[in-house]
């Protein structure tokens, strides 16, 4: 297995080294030459698999030899035993045709800690066996930073930096950041949006001699190894809603999305060959997604703050990667919309082309009013509390999912990370003890301009003095 840049002048490389390089240096992203297919079989082989064997399964099948088979397991295992439920990803029923898949038993309570454990455990094995040196940067909409630091801290030899927007996350994903007292962590609080960090982020990994200078590496879901480790539970879930359906043929899924790497897995995953029908792209008033995917323009509108801040995102780092796709793998193609894009702001696919989008996808952008009046409705019909991304999911699961249909709307944050959206519903909940105590901690962070210069000379300082774990 061997992986290429989406725009064409990366080619051939490893899976090591693509984890390594993050953002390919062409400015694009990388992708496994080929996707690895599932036959029928295999399928139901792995249907009896629990997921820690399901995750070997299938992110052997892109390692492909790179890590010895008992050191991938020994990763995994590693990885995952930091969850809080056996199921590691459990998917609870809801109503008839509506499950939840919980992604939210990590250690931060948030599903980006299913892939943000397992990198970091990559990482801190990729340090040791090859002494590489892993500063690794990222930039986050709020849940990402907790789940990357969680990842790294304590391993020996790597530094990290997240950067957020300054008062644009919950108060629990900025303390969840922010009162962790570490030498080796840099919690940075821009003046701006996410997209201004993860543009900053973008053009510092493309100034490649300050790259290889620090041993810049990526947190972010530009980095393929994020994708791999989410593939997998849109599997697991398929297994488990079979088990209590056995005729089904497909599951549909609605997940909510911002930067478009958690549906994109799924769409990963469909490719391989999943029995998945629709993937719904569950957004809120920041709905770049759900106007490409209804009228085939991607284009930037005027940002808006709402109750689900963690998709509060206008451009989406994995588009280009299903563009790719999209484009039938013409990598030269690719370069040009995404040149035209930077000089424009806007991308438009042919009819053809939306036709072969919507056979695959669905789309609905959920209004903050409604978002609020879902998580009510299922509290007060279920006694089932989503967190208002996954009320998004769920909403656009009522707008885009036939009754005929089942479908596994992706909870993906636990509900006590968006206490401020909780309360408006007259909902009172009782904080997890790891969440409630960080109430009383000092916080750690430095709030600055959303200035590149700025925030390199910051990053020059973390990582040439910051003292390094070497326990």
């Amino acid at each position: 297995m061997k992986y290429i840049s989406t725009r064409g002048n990366v080619n051939g490389i490893g899976f090591i080294d693509t984890v390594l390089m993050g953002l390919a240096t062409d400015g694009g992203l990388l992708v496994p030459e080929k996707i690895p297919q599932i036959s029928l079989e295999k399928l139901e082989a792995m249907s009896r698999m629990s997921y820690q064997e399901i995750a070997f399964e299938i992110i052997s099948s892109y390692v492909d030899g790179e890590i010895s088979e008992q050191d991938l397991k020994d990763l995994i295992e590693r990885s995952y035993s930091t969850f809080r439920h056996t199921d590691i990803t459990p998917v609870q029923k809801v109503k008839d045709n509506l499950y939840v898949l919980e992604l939210f038993h990590g250690p931060t309570f948030a599903f980006k800690d299913v892939a943000l454990q397992f990198l970091g455990n990559l990482y801190s094995y990729i340090a040791k066996k090859t002494g590489v040196t892993i500063n690794i940067l990222g930039a986050t909409s709020g849940d990402t930073g907790a789940s990357a630091i969680e990842g790294v801290r304590g391993k020996e030899g790597i530094r990290i930096c997240i950067l957020h927007p300054h008062g644009k996350v919950s108060k629990v994903q900025e303390l969840q950041m922010t009162t962790v007292n570490d030498p080796t962590v840099l919690n940075l609080a821009i003046k701006g949006t996410f997209d201004d960090g993860q543009r900053i982020i973008k053009e510092i990994f493309a100034d490649l001699e300050f790259k290889n200078k620090y041993h810049l590496r990526a947190i972010n879901s530009i980095n393929f190894a994020r994708i791999l480790a989410q593939i997998v539970y849109y599997f697991y879930a398929y297994f488990q809603v079979k088990k209590e359906n056995d005729k089904i043929e497909y599951v549909n899924f609605s997940v909510p999305t911002g930067n478009f790497g958690d549906i994109f897995a799924g769409y990963m995953a469909k490719r391989m060959g999943l029995p998945v029908g629709k993937l719904i792209v569950a957004t809120n008033e920041n709905n770049i997604l759900e106007r490409f995917i209804k009228d085939g323009v991607y284009e930037p509108g005027e940002f808006r703050s709402t109750y689900s801040p963690s998709m509060d995102i206008q451009v989406a780092s994995n588009f280009e990667r299903y563009l790719y796709y999209l484009l039938d793998e013409n990598s030269s193609e690719v370069q040009s919309l995404m040149n035209q894009f930077k000089t424009t702001g806007k991308i438009e696919v042919s009819k053809e082309q939306l036709r072969l989008v919507q056979e695959d996808f669905s789309a609905y952008g959920v209004k903050n009013d409604e978002c609020l009046q879902t998580i009510r409705k299922y509290f007060a019909d279920t006694n089932y509390l989503l967190d208002p991304h996954t009320s998004c999911g769920v909403t656009a699961f009522e707008k885009c999912s036939p009754q005929e249909d089942i479908c596994v709307t992706l909870a993906t944050a636990h509900p006590a990370k968006f206490n401020e959206a909780i309360e408006l519903c007259q909902i009172e909940q009782t904080f997890p003890e790891e969440i409630q105590q960080l109430f009383d901690k000092p916080q750690y962070l430095e709030v600055i301009e959303a200035d590149k210069d700025e925030i390199a000379r910051r990053l020059e300082r973390h990582f040439t003095s910051a003292e390094v774990n070497s326990k």
